[in-house]
């Protein structure tokens, strides 16, 4: 539908000077909508039938110059709307027009925040927020993208576009959740309005796909620690022996995952208890080391000097940044290498860090332990509820826990 745009003297409100209000009525069906121009006029000097001033009006060129100026922007705007075939409101329009926020571009706040992030050594908040920069730039093929241009015809469009490229559920789960905060954020720093939100009307949670459960049994655990790897390859280059060393300390240590595993160090551990920060949720974890990890973590004694396991090159990898890519270098060879012990024990599953994780909660649970002390959330969708429940329990309550491993 259409919009009408008309130049009004408001003769509802006379002004202290006797003069009345010029308006801009913005008339779509039975709504209309007024913006003041911020100029007014003697009752004598305007023309009501032509709705323009006379031309005896002394400030007739200023005031038309006003007019024409205004109704071109209302008219370029409706027009550029139309072209992208949007419902708009009236209110829409007139906060388009009048620019009542901050004028950035999605692509320059996703930047900013990119930046924002590296510098507070969130670089693994920051790795997602680059890909959705990425992947808007290749989907929309500009870098002109406005967060009032976002609604919920974009949304699909956006969605239709990842599934084209062969992107599963969860992970275009992923990049709308990263939107989402991104969106959010932008009104918090009053580049958009509340108004336009498109999150309300598209529902990402439809996207989630639930994953099959990986876990192994505890008779698979006892055959991977008994397993040669030297079997595979002597060669210690292979990193093999790393590999499942890594795996089996993940598993005993309480599900703690390959980031934590890096960043552990030797100050973390006191009269055979691990206490660290988890990286991802900043909470605090306490265990009690069992004797295969006491023997995993002696085969490393000595290789570095603050780290337990050797993931870092003290001259190599300083920044955050640097560390972050190098866990993702090592997880891929874990991984690689856990597949080829996997397939040689006889596994059904293809064995890698994240089996670790699930595993410690799936034998325990098996073990009869509380399911409320485990969480079998643990590794799945909710790992911040996991944590509470480990931190809600006594040490020695986990310590009996852990007997159950093996």
């Amino acid at each position: 539908m259409n919009v009408k745009i008309d130049v009004l003297c408001d003769r509802r409100r006379v002004l202290s000077d006797g003069k009345y209000p010029l308006v801009i009525c913005l008339t779509r069906g039975r709504k209309r909508k007024y913006l003041r121009l911020g100029i007014s006029v003697n009752e004598q000097f305007w023309d009501f039938s032509k709705s323009k001033p006379k031309k005896n009006c002394p400030e007739s060129v200023y005031i038309e110059t006003v007019i024409t100026s205004k109704l071109g922007e209302y008219q370029r705007k409706i027009l550029e709307i139309q072209a992208t075939g949007k419902e708009y409101s009236l209110n829409q329009l007139l906060e388009t027009v009048n620019k009542p926020t901050k004028d950035m571009t999605v692509v320059a706040y996703l930047n900013g925040l990119v930046n924002t992030l590296v510098k507070q050594n969130h670089v693994g908040n920051a790795a997602h927020y680059k890909a959705l920069l990425s992947s808007l730039q290749k989907f929309t093929k500009s870098s002109n993208l406005q967060f009032i241009d976002i609604d919920s015809s974009f949304l699909s469009k956006y969605e239709a576009h990842l599934r084209g490229l062969g992107n599963k559920g969860n992970t275009i789960s992923i990049k709308m959740r990263t939107l989402k905060a991104t969106y959010n954020k932008a009104i918090r720093d009053n580049l958009v309005k509340k108004d336009y939100y498109p999150f309300g009307s598209y529902n990402i949670s439809k996207l989630k796909e639930n994953t099959p459960k990986r876990a192994v049994s505890k008779e698979d655990i006892l055959k991977l620690l008994n397993f040669d790897v030297k079997i595979i390859s002597k060669r210690p280059q292979s990193h093999l022996q790393l590999s499942k060393d890594l795996f089996l300390f993940s598993y005993l240590g309480c599900g703690i995952n390959m980031v934590d595993m890096a960043y552990l160090k030797w100050s973390d551990i006191n009269s055979n208890r691990v206490t660290y920060k988890r990286h991802k949720t900043g909470r605090q974890i306490n265990f009690l080391l069992q004797p295969h990890a006491v023997s995993i973590i002696k085969r490393y004694e000595g290789l570095c000097e603050d780290y337990i396991f050797p993931f870092f090159n003290n001259s190599i990898h300083v920044s955050t940044e640097q560390k972050f890519r190098r866990i993702k270098k090592v997880t891929y060879v874990v991984n690689k290498n856990l597949q080829k012990i996997g397939e040689r024990i006889g596994l059904l599953i293809p064995l890698t860090t994240y089996v670790a994780r699930h595993s410690f909660a799936t034998v325990l649970k098996r073990s009869g332990v509380n399911v409320a002390l485990i969480s079998e959330t643990l590794g799945h969708s909710d790992l911040k509820t996991t944590q509470i429940y480990l931190d809600s329990f006594e040490n020695s309550q986990i310590d009996e826990a852990l007997e159950n491993l093996l």
